[in-house]
């Protein structure tokens, strides 16, 4: 500060964040070594709303499970005692079953002669209102719009008659009701009896001076009631791989092979047809959709994914029927590089908006792609999540593994993605500038198990125009960590919470949950 001068130096460009330590938090439906695990139990999807205060999940036998989150009511005082504290509360997520309904039954096309099953393929959450939740499921054909609310528990108030005689269910009126008729006894006289039935009833010989008729009261009992209020059928000839709600809060798309349509939250028997690849001859079909996501803010912005590993961006202001993409991103193939499988595993399982809007995250067979936007020469970063299969191929075209869908994530703040694997592993990538972050996780109580020490991956730069390719094990048949891998134990299903580092994940009938 000598003679007034005053030398800032730059900020340097800071560093990629610190690797999450992943910790078990809770498993819900938890198998005993040994117990068989019936095909309808296998949860099927899973969906946190925007709050991440409710967590949902679906299963092959049509039923939606409803969990909420705990440990954010007891926040351990008021206010202003909070304001006091000058530490962070340090709290992962945890939740607790709140309930579960039938959403979907078995049914059967008399037309087509298939028969529908109740598995439930997609959850999505949406606005909330009034204190009730609001979702919508879907199955293969048809998407219903659910409510679920709380509601006091009604009875019915006692009668002033005397029970005392002994009813026909067992019960035995309480001494304070036997008592209080007495006392209108007439002069003393006996009591009359009449048999209803099964139920006797006492009355005084002088009568009741009034008669207190029953009536229906409110109790302090509260329970949970799930009701369907719409039904969107008969809208789909394929079976529909996806939902998705648009930010505007009135409408929402679902997508099947080779249609999208749109639909208002209020109108369910009729729908828009917004995307059409079906051509003329079937026979010149070439690919078919596999995901649609509306962009989280721009409503009229809708991402599209086909099984040629292409995603298409669509204007819906551009015309009624969104046939011509306005952006279309995919990757060039390598010369030389063509086999058998190469579309198989170029095809597009899912694909998921960040919380921003800028990038799209994208899974196929072998790898995750982060696209930005903005750029539409090719993805920003590529992670590599079964490259150790490849020699395997042959073997997964056999056992039908190599058409598995496996679902990805990214984290609230955009700093890490997610996607699951074989033998019940899931994989966290880092995917800000330089990060090596590359974790192989078990969903099991003790996440890190499967775990050994690995030499540190040489950083590498991510910025608008640089490519990285993050590589797991090379090794065919085994995982990152050299253990084998067990094709017939999957992790297809997996989401992370909205505003912190937490992942839940499906592994068969279990729900597994963890925080970093």
């Amino acid at each position: 500060m000598n003679g007034g001068d005053e030398v800032i130096d730059e900020a340097a460009p800071a560093g990629p964040p610190p690797h999450l330590e992943w910790k078990f938090s809770q498993v819900f439906g938890e198998r005993t070594a040994g117990e068989e695990v019936q095909e309808v139990d296998i949860i099927s999807a899973i969906e946190f709303d925007k709050s991440g205060n409710h967590l949902a999940t679906g299963d092959r036998g049509g039923r939606v499970v409803l969990f909420e989150r705990t440990d954010t009511k007891d926040n351990g005082g008021s206010r202003r005692d909070l304001e006091k504290i000058d530490y962070p509360i340090t709290r992962h997520p945890e939740f607790r079953y709140k309930t579960e309904f039938q959403s979907h039954e078995p049914e059967f096309d008399y037309l087509k002669s298939l028969e529908i099953e109740e598995k439930i393929n997609k959850i999505r959450w949406c606005q909330a209102a009034n204190g009730a939740l609001f979702l919508l499921s879907t199955n293969d054909k048809t998407i219903k719009f659910w409510k679920v609310q709380e509601k006091k528990a009604k009875k019915i108030s006692e009668m002033n008659v005397d029970h005392s005689k002994g009813l026909g269910n067992g019960n035995i009126a309480t001494s304070s009701t036997s008592s209080s008729l007495k006392s209108y006894l007439a002069n003393g006289g006996p009591d009359r009896s009449y048999n209803c039935g099964s139920y006797e009833l006492s009355f005084p010989a002088g009568g009741i001076p009034s008669l207190r008729l029953p009536v229906v009261v409110a109790s302090h009992e509260i329970s949970l009631v799930a009701r369907c209020r719409r039904v969107f059928a008969h809208a789909h000839d394929y079976h529909i791989n996806s939902i998705s709600n648009n930010s505007d809060g009135a409408t929402f798309v679902s997508a099947d092979d080779l249609r999208i349509n749109l639909w208002n939250f209020e109108i369910s028997n009729q729908s828009f047809n917004i995307v059409d690849v079906k051509p003329a001859n079937m026979e010149d079909l070439t690919e078919v959709i596999t995901s649609a996501e509306f962009h989280p803010t721009h409503c009229n912005t809708l991402a599209y994914s086909s099984s040629k590993g292409s995603i298409r961006l669509i204007d819906l202001r551009q015309s009624a029927l969104c046939d011509s993409h306005a952006k279309l991103f995919e990757e060039q193939e390598i010369p030389g590089s063509r086999s058998f499988f190469t579309e198989i595993i170029a095809s597009i399982s899912d694909i998921k908006f960040g919380k921003d809007g800028r990038h799209i995250l994208s899974r196929d067979y072998m790898t995750l792609k982060l696209w930005d936007i903005n750029m539409d020469s090719g993805p920003v970063a590529t992670f590599q999540v079964h490259e150790h299969l490849r020699p395997k191929l042959c073997d997964l075209y056999e056992n039908d593994s190599i058409f598995d869908k496996f679902e990805c994530c990214l984290s609230g703040d955009g700093m890490r993605v997610a996607t699951g694997s074989y033998s019940n592993l899931f994989r966290v990538f880092g995917c800000t500038p330089g990060s090596t972050e590359a974790e192989t996780l078990e969903a099991s109580k003790n996440p890190m198990r499967r775990q050994v020490q690995t030499p540190s991956r040489p950083s590498r730069s991510l910025s608008s125009i640089t490519r990285v390719v993050r590589r797991g094990a090379e090794s065919p048949g085994v995982d990152a960590n050299g253990n084998s891998l067990d094709f017939t134990t999957k992790l297809l299903h997996l989401a992370w919470h909205p505003s912190e580092n937490s992942i839940a994940c499906a592994a068969a009938n279990s729900l597994y949950m963890y925080y970093a």
